[in-house]
């Protein structure tokens, strides 16, 4: 099938009443269809990892903004939850893989979609390897064995930095290999996962607020460390800002979700709804179980510290392996992300090398190429580890950032949708019920996801001195947020400006179905 509709132009499929195969978008079934709503919670789920995330950038926060920066946990929680109502709304709509690039395709144009599309799948590839960074923070807490180079273990430190990325390419070679093997066993590991995550997350909380040492009114205080009220809360809400992300990924699954047009808005919503209350709660828990806010320990090793200090260390320590678990299973299932959307994207013919990127395995129902390409490029970056322990940091606010343009990128284009009535809130899902909506409150909702976005966007790419380069003589490092966007940003126009020469040179674009 061929069209000769414009290019840039990516109209709404004709049948939107609750048709549940590929073929109104135009494309073949080619990704098993085997993740029931469970599975598809735990994709959305993993991805944020509050294990993962909370463990990882705790320190930071607390270094930073000091026991107030709890309070950025549910400003954040908010604006996220706007996000992910707009995105269910789009999952309903359009249950593809590669969510970001499909919705911001279809929303706007197939240009403005390639380069949501190409932010997004490079933050992907960041955040992959930002979280098998977070091994660091457990591991060598748990058994001083897997301190594998020098002795001091903080990640802050050469040989901690060091140690963190060979963890790290190690844990992506395993993630790779199950990312290649079966759609089937990657979604064991998963649900596994997360089942696992999340009573390690109840138990925590429980024992934390057993063993608090002071009330909560300590989250008013901004802590010797604070940088002033204000500063503490921009800064603070960096650990916030990267647990949250990612919930979009049950979106990303819908080719291989069953009733992916009922099951993927409400397990985003989940998702994010679960992680934000046990997370919330994990902080809370940390900052009253503490033995002390003064000693310095807790802006260094943060929840590791809590945790072996105030429950013991074999409590500790075992609470730690499910941490571990947590982190694997977040680097499995973000990299499955990044794979679905390159698949996504080279399906389309987007990409170098689109043809085998769009390769599925018909025994495995697995796009195998993807899988290595993150794989590589994602321990590519935790080279920089080696370089200074302040790529740590440079790393994980670069991915934050990338994937809130990107999102952003999508929430745009909605709201100037919306405001000139082209965006259907009708429809039907696949057991008749109607498509999930947020009728009258469409406009406010998006209107506040939107600028909270961009908000939060020049809030983290701020190239803040004390934060970024703290011991001076590493500039590029305060900058490398803003640098590394502009590199993706032109090398993304620059293939794309010779992708549209050699296709008018050679000969006329023969548009996808999908694109008519």
């Amino acid at each position: 099938m061929t069209s000769t509709a414009p290019a840039d132009v990516r109209p709404d499929p004709p049948r939107p009443d609750g048709a549940t195969g590929l073929a109104e978008f135009g494309y073949r079934q080619e990704l098993h269809r085997s993740l029931g709503r469970y599975a598809s919670f735990a994709a959305g789920f993993s991805f944020i990892s509050v294990l993962t995330t909370v463990f990882q950038f705790f320190a930071f926060g607390y270094a930073f903004g000091g026991p107030v920066f709890f309070w950025t946990w549910p400003a954040v929680l908010v604006g996220q939850l706007a996000v992910a109502a707009c995105f269910a709304e789009l999952a309903a709509r359009y249950p593809l893989s590669g969510a970001i690039y499909q919705w911001s395709s279809r929303l706007s144009n197939q240009s403005f979609g390639w380069f949501a599309g190409w932010i997004m799948v490079i933050g992907q590839i960041v955040v992959v390897a930002a979280a098998a960074l977070a091994l660091q923070m457990v591991l060598p807490a748990i058994w001083s064995g897997f301190q594998l180079v020098g002795d001091d273990p903080a990640p802050t430190s050469a040989d901690g930095a060091a140690n963190a990325a060979v963890l790290g390419v190690i844990l992506l070679t395993l993630t790779t290999l199950v990312n290649v093997v079966d759609n089937r066993v990657m979604s064991a590991v998963n649900r596994i996962g997360v089942t696992a995550e999340i009573i390690g997350a109840v138990l925590i909380i429980v024992l934390l607020f057993t063993h608090s040492e002071r009330s909560p009114g300590i989250t008013f205080h901004t802590g010797e460390g604070g940088t002033g009220l204000f500063g503490a809360l921009m800064v603070g809400s960096f650990m916030a800002a990267y647990v949250m992300i990612g919930f979009d990924s049950a979106g990303e699954m819908s080719e291989e979700t069953h009733n992916p047009r009922r099951t993927a808005p409400r397990t985003i919503l989940t998702a994010l709804g679960a992680a934000g209350l046990l997370g919330g709660l994990i902080v809370l828990g940390g900052l009253l179980a503490a033995p002390s806010l003064t000693d310095g320990r807790l802006g260094v090793d943060g929840l590791s510290y809590v945790l072996t200090s105030s429950l013991g260390d074999g409590v500790g320590r075992a609470l730690l392996a499910d941490v571990a678990v947590a982190v694997a299973v977040a680097t499995l299932a973000i990299q499955t992300a990044a794979c679905r959307m390159l698949f996504s994207m080279a399906r389309d013919g987007q990409l170098p090398f689109s043809g085998r990127l769009a390769r599925v395995a018909p025994r495995t129902g697995m796009p195998g190429a993807p899988a290595l390409v993150v794989g590589v490029l994602a321990a590519a970056l935790l080279l920089l580890n080696f370089a200074s322990p302040d790529a740590f940091l440079a790393i994980g606010t670069t991915c934050i950032v990338m994937l809130y343009l990107a999102y952003a990128m999508v929430t745009g284009p909605l709201l100037v949708r919306r405001l000139r009535g082209g965006f259907r809130a009708g429809g039907t899902d696949e057991t008749g019920a109607p498509l999930f909506s947020l009728g009258r409150w469409g406009v406010p909702v998006n209107v506040l996801a939107l600028l909270y976005g961009l908000f939060m966007t020049v809030n983290l790419a701020w190239p803040r001195a004390a934060v970024y380069d703290p011991a001076g003589g590493h500039w590029y490092f305060r900058w490398f947020t803003l640098l590394f966007l502009g590199v993706t940003v032109l090398a993304g126009a620059v293939y794309r400006a010779y992708r549209v020469r050699a296709t008018v040179t050679e000969a006329p674009e023969v548009v996808p179905a999908s694109y008519a």
